[in-house]
């Protein structure tokens, strides 16, 4: 406990009228005494004792205890400190320092453990290591006067550094105990201009470039491979130090993980900055959709409305009004019909199209086979194919009488049901993404009708191949998904889905239903029955898988640095099932189930943490020589000394670390005695002035 004496001034009279007495009373005295007066000076006197009575002084005693210096350790354990034998040296230098620091008389130590960035995750966010922002924090909790010294154990790649000193928010030095070797050198892999999505067919680019740290060799190659959802990958040989454009087209619609790989060096550091992934959204630019009503009727212009009402679609629709056989007398040049331009469609430009529907179609001479058989090695060869059949299809001008038939998964018997019914979603419907979770249907294991107006006509089939997905009179199959070949092709055995959108009986859910078919047909990503996914959001990778068996077991996670992770899957909702994992590397994270591969991307695409691993001193220097500071590399010696320093001595020397004594201190109690008790002051006054009265009377 320290005891601190000082004067403090509680003056009687107002301020400002005191010092107006002290000037006239300077006057007087002042005039009296250049006057030669007798008495002058005590009168001088005399004045100045009144003053002094009125000024008030007191004696103010503290008492203070003092506060311990605080000395701020700070590890940075960022990813660029887990490179080698780094994070033992920091942490073997942490145990020593901490001994040196305990020494010390009046010191606190504080240490902080620093995790980097971690996961931005957005775009253009390029994280990196945040050493001071851990010592803002910090500083919440202490008075920034009571820091001695701070002391980093790091790598030196930091990229917070403050600017100016003043950022710096506290006057002591900043030391750097460095981790790492000395000359190290590395290959780097660096994106540019990396699109975030493209448009499937498109032709995209970005920019590569490959350095070798710090000095790239003159006419030196390096070879890049770069895959694309974990396919057979591309090999190419760039130039160093050289930015090369590289074009690709995005094949698909959603995600597409794009993953490129710098083969290693002549002496590399680490792997981690030679690979980068990046994921290119693929959207579609227009949906072709060739949309082929057979005739006339009550349903066409809902399958119209529903196709034009998606500003993503081009829709191409034809009805055929006046098939050949129609002799009514009517002269041509009267007809203000457009011939139908089959060789254009069937054969020129079936292949333009992304979806082929047949509505109500029947053969009627106007299709040749020639066509329809066209038509089947288009959906064979990856094409899209809709038939929502009408009553001709059980008869032998069905559509499956032609060569259309053999891509068909629904054979029918020849027989129409004219009876009211409701459609309903078969158990594997409820698992299927097409059906499942369809506005008004019932719940899995739910008994009763589902909520949805009435048909009153379907055609009667038997399913031999594809899902089943609804039923309608009887149980017999309504809607049934097939693949044929590398295309696709749905099965509507009823013309009568029109009712749902006029909201008879209740109405239904005609748009979503024709929505997801048409996507599963066009292989929308969101709608695969079987499938295996991977996303990143936020620090978690989340983990869904589809599958119409739901038989649930384990996938293996592959982390970035090569390790492996075990994820037990959880249903999550009618063929679904979900995992996540935490995770903080950024990088490329491969699931595997055995059967499909999923990859998902973390991190920003150029992290600041991973574009120069090299150790050193160069980024942190201005800095420490502005602060007294000392920086030592861990490597090169293994004693680490500290010492206590006055704020006005050197902060550092050969082979030491200063911690400033910054003598803070906390005041625990205050004392105030009047100097001039009111008696004292007034016998003071009158002996001063009975002596100059007496002085003057002589």
């Amino acid at each position: 406990m320290l005891d601190h004496l000082t004067v403090a001034w509680d003056p009687l009279i107002p301020l400002a009228l005191l010092a107006l007495l002290a000037v006239l009373s300077a006057a007087v005295c002042g005039l009296a005494v250049w006057q030669r007066s007798r008495g002058g000076l005590l009168r001088a006197a005399f004045a100045a004792a009144i003053l002094l009575v009125l000024a008030n002084p007191s004696a103010v005693s503290e008492e203070r205890a003092p506060l311990d210096d605080v000395a701020l350790v700070v590890v940075d354990e960022s990813a660029s400190t887990r490179i080698g034998a780094r994070s033992a040296q920091q942490e073997a230098a942490l145990e020593r320092l901490q001994a040196r620091l305990a020494e010390l008389p009046a010191t606190e130590v504080r240490t902080l453990r620093a995790q980097g960035a971690g996961l931005t995750g957005g775009r253009g966010d390029t994280g990196g290591t945040k050493l001071f922002a851990a010592i803002d924090e910090a500083l919440a909790e202490v008075a920034q006067s009571r820091v001695g010294a701070v002391f980093l154990l790091s790598d030196g790649q930091v990229h917070d550094v403050p600017e100016r000193l003043d950022q710096l928010a506290v006057d002591a030095p900043v030391h750097l105990l460095r981790s790492g070797r000395e000359g190290e050198r590395d290959r780097r892999l660096t994106l540019k201009n990396v699109p975030g999505y493209g448009i499937v067919g498109r032709e995209l680019s970005m920019t590569l470039r490959v350095d070798d740290l710090p000095d790239n060799v003159a006419g030196g190659l390096a070879t890049v491979r770069i895959s694309r959802d974990g396919g057979e990958p591309e090999e190419l040989r760039l130039p160093l130090g050289q930015d090369v454009d590289y074009s690709f087209e995005v094949e698909r619609r959603g995600p597409t993980v794009i993953e490129i790989e710098a083969a290693p060096g002549p002496e590399e550091l680490t792997l981690r900055n030679n690979t980068a992934a990046v994921v290119v959204n693929g959207v579609r630019d227009r949906l072709r959709v060739l949309l082929v009503s057979g005739e006339p009727h009550s349903g066409e212009r809902a399958w119209r409305n529903i196709l034009k009402s998606d500003p993503s679609v081009d829709l191409v629709h034809f009805t055929i009004l006046r098939p050949p056989e129609k002799q009514d007398g009517t002269p041509i040049h009267e007809l203000s019909l457009i011939a139908f331009p089959t060789r254009e469609l069937f054969e020129v430009k079936l292949d333009e199209f992304d979806l082929v529907i047949f509505d109500r179609y029947r053969r009627r001479g106007v299709l040749p086979n020639l066509y329809l058989e066209n038509i089947s090695r288009y959906v064979e060869e990856g094409g899209a194919l809709f038939e929502a059949a009408g009553p001709a299809f059980a008869t032998p001008l069905s559509l499956y009488r032609t060569p259309l038939g053999r891509v068909l998964p629904a054979t029918p018997s020849g027989e129409v049901v004219e009876a009211p019914f409701r459609a309903g979603v078969t158990e594997l419907g409820h698992r299927h993404p097409v059906t499942a979770e369809l506005p008004g249907a019932l719940a899995p294991g739910e008994q009763g009708d589902a909520r949805w107006g009435r048909w009153f006509r379907q055609i009667d089939t038997e399913a031999r191949e594809g899902e089943t997905l609804m039923t309608g009179a009887g149980g017999r199959p309504l809607l049934v998904l097939d693949r044929i070949g590398a295309g696709r092709v749905a099965q509507l055995t009823s013309d009568h889905i029109w009712l749902w959108s006029r909201g008879f009986d209740g109405g239904g859910p005609q748009a979503e239903l024709t929505r997801r078919v048409a996507h599963w047909l066009m292989k929308e990503p969101d709608l695969e029955e079987e499938d295996l996914r991977a996303a990143v959001h936020g620090d978690r990778l989340e983990v869904e898988q589809r599958s119409l068996e739901e038989d649930w077991s384990e996938v293996e996670v592959t982390l970035p640095d090569g390790s492996t992770r075990t994820l037990e899957l959880t249903r999550s909702g009618p063929g679904r099932a979900s995992a996540s994992l935490q995770i903080a590397e950024p990088g490329v994270y491969r699931v595997s189930d055995g059967e499909r591969l999923a990859l998902a991307a973390a991190g920003p695409t150029n992290p600041l943490e991973m574009a120069d691993l090299r150790a050193t001193e160069e980024i942190l220097a201005p800095l420490i020589e502005a602060t007294g500071g000392r920086s030592q590399a861990l490597a090169a010696a293994a004693d680490i000394q500290v010492r206590k320093v006055r704020p006005d001595r050197d902060r550092h020397g050969d082979g030491w670390f200063g911690v400033v004594g910054q003598g803070e201190y906390v005041v625990t109690g205050v004392q105030t005695r009047p100097l001039l008790p009111e008696l004292a002051a007034l016998a003071l006054a009158l002996g001063v002035l009975l002596f100059a009265w007496r002085r003057e009377g002589r």
